[in-house]
């Protein structure tokens, strides 16, 4: 899910909880509707960001 694509909504009845383990957006009236981990692969050559979230997370898995 893009998370930018939250801010084009124009609602100002929007909370993110930037937290440790997850980051959490709430839209009022609906809810959560983007819980996500709090992780970031980064491409240690390029120093690009490779992917975020879930994927990210999943990557940080499959090279443990």
């Amino acid at each position: 899910m893009n998370f930018m694509k939250f801010f084009k909504l124009g609602s100002k009845d929007i909370g993110i909880d930037l937290g440790t383990a997850n980051i959490l957006v709430i839209l009022k009236g609906k809810g959560i509707i983007l819980k996500e981990p709090s992780v970031v692969a980064i491409n240690r050559k390029t120093g690009d960001i490779m992917a975020t979230g879930n994927e990210a997370k999943e990557m940080l898995r499959e090279n443990t």
